[in-house]
């Protein structure tokens, strides 16, 4: 079996996310190949976009999110993403069982004997007039029934786990700070959620490998598992292991591949690129070494906003003034230095309407 060390295994990943090059796609088609972005910090999709499309323009996924193209909601690891209506509508009900384990793994202790069937129920009925509401606003609606939970068990729950719910715009859009609004995502796009499989079979947990690999790999079954948060997928992937094509990496892992997915050259030139916090190319895997170094691994869950050179993460980059600031995690040669200063200058020119091209390395945080 072919063994992919990790530059192989960097170079495909970022050619499957658009990192390689910039792809010369409608943004509603990138996000459908991305298989959503992470989007808990509202603005952050945006930065991930331009990194990834061609010509990006903010104003149309602003767009998108006010004509129901894209939703934002709970979906993979119990995390806000960005995802496609059509996706939203077919992978919902494939993640009820795991987003409800993971709010009861935080508030177990809170909802011990609340029914959740007859808590949704309620949810829902208090919903069925077609109000937005934050999740305190619908928690205290059915304090006085079930009181002793509190607010934050009982609308995490609701919001996260047994209704599925959108984040209404304008919270989202581009250069727009908003509160969190909720409304059934049934309602907001004027159709249900497509029911399980009747027969037992996963063919969405099948459509679910496929699209990870399509963006993602080669990858682990534990890779796939760290980006979606769903128990079951082995089963699925068993079922189409006819259709799959496997390697191994450096530890002996099998990973797995659809045949067609490109796999290029390691020596292919990576060019710089500015990543958003959170953004899903680092933490959907369960192994990131292929992207990012062991001892700043804590960064991709910190909310750090990092700088790929040759591919791996280099640095970390913020924003004060209008001013792009880098701040390296290691030394650069002159050349990268050259690039991300350039590639810096059109972030901050992205980011302030082409009011600031101003961008500052700063010597290592270490």
């Amino acid at each position: 079996m072919t063994v992919l060390d990790n530059r192989a295994l960097n170079r495909a990943t970022l050619a499957r996310q658009l990192l390689l090059e910039r792809a010369d796609v409608p943004v509603l088609d990138a996000v459908a190949h991305l298989g959503g972005l992470q989007a808990q910090e509202p603005q952050e999709p945006f930065v991930g976009l331009w990194s990834r499309v061609r010509a990006f323009d903010p104003a149309v996924l602003s767009d998108l999110l006010t004509g129901r193209s894209v939703v934002r909601t709970h979906l993979m690891r119990r995390t806000v993403h960005l995802v496609t209506a059509d996706d939203a509508v077919a992978w919902r009900a494939r993640h009820d069982v795991m987003l409800r384990q993971r709010v009861l793994g935080t508030y177990r202790r809170e909802l011990d004997g609340v029914d959740l069937d007859e808590l949704a129920a309620a949810g829902r009925a208090v919903m069925a007039d077609g109000e937005p509401r934050s999740m305190t606003e619908l928690a205290r609606a059915l304090a006085e029934r079930w009181p002793a939970p509190g607010p934050r068990a009982l609308g995490e729950m609701l919001i996260a786990a047994l209704v599925p719910m959108v984040q209404l715009p304008p919270r989202g859009l581009w250069r727009t700070r908003a509160g969190v609004r909720n409304v059934p995502l049934s309602s907001w796009l004027g159709r249900e959620i497509d029911p399980p499989s009747p027969d037992g079979a996963d063919p969405v947990g099948q459509a679910l490998v496929r699209r990870y690999l399509a963006a993602f790999g080669p990858a682990a079954s534990a890779d796939l598992r760290a980006w979606c948060g769903l128990a079951g997928l082995p089963a699925a992937v068993t079922a189409m292991r006819e259709e799959l094509i496997t390697f191994r990496d450096e530890r002996g892992r099998e990973l797995l591949d659809l045949p067609g997915a490109p796999r290029p050259d390691p020596g292919t030139p990576a060019p710089v690129r500015f990543l958003p916090a959170f953004d899903n190319v680092i933490l959907g895997y369960h192994d990131r070494g292929r992207i990012i170094d062991d001892a700043h691994r804590g960064l991709s869950v910190a909310g750090a906003r990092v700088v790929l050179v040759d591919g791996r993460v280099a640095a970390t980059w913020s924003v004060d003034a209008g001013t792009v600031i880098v701040t390296r995690l290691r030394r650069l040669a002159r050349a990268d230095r050259t690039a991300v200063a350039e590639q810096g200058q059109a972030l901050a020119s992205f980011l302030s309407d082409e009011d600031s091209d101003r961008v500052r390395i700063a010597a290592s945080s270490g």
